[in-house]
């Protein structure tokens, strides 16, 4: 047994976190107030603290020692010493171990009790009281890692934006009902990279899977005593290390590689959600897990003149401080960990607004976008950012600077509004057929900036938007008064299931129609899983908490002719898309190109093939519209789509416009099994709440 180190020697205060060298291990951490930091080593168990020594160096304001002959395996945690002043926003307390922010990976899982707390709750003090009891007992620790992996020839696949189509997935939900999987591998990285599952990306011809977060994430207090859990992971308690859980045996870290690697090997990207907005730490009131009891000040925005409480623009408590450098530091190093040592080829960031906060409020040029945007590597990588969060000023859909996407929820709400009937949407229609350019043509940006979803994880999915008008979300615990209140959905006569052969008809012809809305608009196109094959959770519009049947997807409901039919049709949606350019224009239309005589790159006709009028713009009646654009083709010619669009209750026979073309008819919603064909009148048919998608090619 080796002997218990004494003393450590002084170090380097970079790179942050714990770096094994191949004699030892350099250990750093940043603190700008604390007086004294302390490095405290476990056993193999992480039961038993076997040495606790002081960190001997500080070089501006980052602690570090090295401990020769550590190696990977060594778990340890902190100890901080500093004022415990809430009012001035230091809560220093020795007493409570520390994870290491940088740390890589966690060994034990976290044991909710007051313990954690740096104050002791109940009394009329609160979190201006002091607690002295030791919290290691119930706190994962950090390990010491070896990042080496052999990666081979793997490459990121590359797929330009303009033929990128993401698949929202989470890692869990995926795999928990194949029963071709082994069971103790489900809902795991190792499943993830299972061919069953990579052939069934391939099937629908997606180009990126985008996934939930899967950085380490806490079991919230709240939802222990529920006896709920933290499904989705927003809630990070470590930005380095991925979610034990999803690992097969905790210690596997190359699982997450082995995935990535082979859905590279399948031309798929692996896209991260990922949450720098907040921590698991919670308000001035929550735990003492690591960021705020090695620095609170620095680490969270703080309210101006009562540093006792955090600034909670997020609604989880805290609001992590990007303006700090060292903070800063902390995400974008954490952002560079999972390209270099994970290969991941993009992120979307939850409360993306969160990250551009600057002291006056939200700024496109806040210190993150601009070092995001000039870092020679991440800029180079796929960024998408939720563009809202709920303090002053929040939602700013459009407003992010170049090189970043955005979820754009106009375009959900939009799409919804059409296809359940309502009067005078065809206009907003339109905006968001075309990439919503008025939300992002401006400083050279490029339609694939509009991310255009009808169903994400967090609401309906695309069956219960036509099964459901309120939420069902009473296994939630909140009675019912948490998540989105409108929806703009529509049940179509039965709230729910229903075995009514008509009403289940016209949901499959709204569901179809929805999704030829997104796979033929400007903009890039993402799938929520399990939609392509008629996902349900019930009516629940926000199933964070529910680890259970209610949002994993179910593989015997996929294998229905109903469900197998959609993922044919959607399959054939996206291949469409990356066959036709005019599906996706790689720059904003506006009609002011002539690309043969009277064939415009954009333009709109009503259903009788006549030009749009400003009259027939705001006409409240009318659910129909037609939408024809045309590019250059590589190859010389150009290539023309026509997109015939029918919300009403009754069909239509829509008039061709002027030129005349030789169309062939695509794909008809109405008739989702039928063969493309050519068109041979001059009118064409469309169903009752459904879309025709003609193409023609002129040399």
């Amino acid at each position: 047994m080796a002997p218990v180190p004494t003393r450590l020697l002084p170090g380097r205060p970079d790179p942050l976190g714990a770096t094994w060298d191949g004699l030892g291990v350099n250990f750093a951490v940043f603190s700008a107030n604390a007086e004294r930091i302390d490095l405290c080593l476990f056993d193999p168990s992480g039961r038993r603290e076997v040495a606790r020594l002081s960190l001997p160096e500080c070089t501006d304001e980052v602690w570090h020692g090295y401990l020769p002959e550590a190696r990977p395996g060594q778990l340890y945690g902190y100890r901080a010493y500093g004022p415990y002043e809430p009012r001035r926003g230091h809560r220093f307390n020795p007493h409570k171990l520390l994870l290491d922010p940088y740390a890589r990976q966690l060994h034990g899982e976290l044991r909710w009790s007051d313990v954690l707390l740096g104050y002791r709750p109940g009394g009329g003090r609160t979190d201006l009281s002091f607690d002295r009891r030791d919290s290691a007992p119930a706190m994962p620790k950090g390990v010491v890692v070896d990042d080496s992996f052999a990666w081979g020839d793997d490459r990121n696949p590359g797929t330009p934006w303009d033929r990128t189509v993401i698949y929202e997935a989470h890692v869990r939900g995926l795999t928990m009902r194949r029963e071709d999987i082994a069971p103790r591998e489900r809902g795991t990285f190792r499943a993830l990279a299972e061919p069953q599952v990579i052939e069934h990306l391939q099937s629908l011809g997606v180009t990126a899977i985008e996934l939930l977060p899967i950085q380490a994430f806490l079991q919230d207090r709240f939802l222990v005593a529920r006896g709920l859990k933290n499904y989705w992971g927003y809630s990070t308690l470590s930005f380095f290390a991925p979610e034990p859980r999803y690992l097969v045996e905790s210690w596997m870290r190359n699982e997450l590689k082995v995935a990535v690697r082979r859905l590279h090997g399948a031309g798929i990207e692996v896209l991260m959600d990922v949450v720098y907005n907040h921590t698991a730490e919670g308000s001035e009131l929550g735990p003492t897990l690591s960021w705020r009891g090695l620095d609170n000040a620095s680490y969270y925005r703080l309210v101006p003149g009562d540093e006792r409480h955090c600034i909670n623009d997020t609604g989880t408590g805290n609001t992590v401080n990007l303006s700090h450098p060292r903070v800063l530091q902390m995400v974008m190093d954490s952002l560079r960990y999972w390209v270099t040592e994970y290969r991941i080829d993009g992120f979307r960031f939850d409360l993306g607004t969160i990250l551009g906060r600057e002291g006056h409020g939200f700024d496109p040029g806040s210190g993150f976008f601009d070092a995001v945007r000039q870092d020679p590597m991440l800029s180079r990588v796929k960024l998408i950012s939720e563009p809202w969060d709920i303090g002053p000023g929040g939602y700013q859909l459009g407003n992010h600077p170049p090189g970043f996407a955005e979820w754009n929820d106009r375009f959900r709400d939009g799409t919804r509004r059409f296809w359940r009937g309502d009067g005078g949407i065809r206009a907003e229609l339109a905006a968001r057929l075309t990439g919503s350019a008025e939300l992002f043509d401006r400083r050279r940006r490029r339609p694939w900036a509009g991310v255009n979803f009808v169903a994400s994880h967090d609401g309906y999915t695309l069956r219960d938007t036509v099964s459901y008008e309120e939420k069902h979300n009473h296994a939630n615990g909140e009675d019912n008064r948490d998540g989105h209140n409108d929806n703009y959905s529509r049940n179509w006569g039965v709230e729910g299931e229903t075995g009514d052969a008509t009403i289940r008809a016209t949901r499959l012809a709204v569901l179809r129609a929805m999704l030829v809305t997104v796979f033929a608009s400007a903009g890039t196109p993402m799938l929520l899983a399990g939609d392509e094959m008629l996902r349900t959770q019930g009516g629940n519009n926000n199933a964070y908490n529910q680890d259970n049947e209610t949002s994993w997807i179910d593989w015997a409901l996929a294998a229905t002719p109903e469900a197998e039919a959609l993922r044919r049709f959607t399959a054939r949606l996206v291949a469409l898309r990356q066959r036709l350019p005019p599906l996706r224009p790689a720059t904003f239309l506006h009609g002011a190109t002539e690309l043969r005589p009277g064939l415009n790159d954009i333009s709109w006709f009503d259903q009788h093939g006549k030009p749009m009028t400003p009259e027939a713009w705001n006409d409240p009646e009318a659910r129909t519209l037609a939408l024809r654009r045309a590019a250059a083709a590589e190859a010389g010619g150009v290539d023309v789509t026509l997109l015939l669009l029918n919300a009403d209750a009754a069909g239509h026979a829509f008039a061709l416009p002027q030129p005349t073309l030789d169309w062939r008819l695509m794909l008809d919603s109405g008739h989702p099994d039928a063969a493309d064909r050519p068109v041979l009148d001059e009118a064409v048919p469309v169903a009752p709440r459904g879309a025709v998608l003609l193409a023609a090619r002129l040399a």
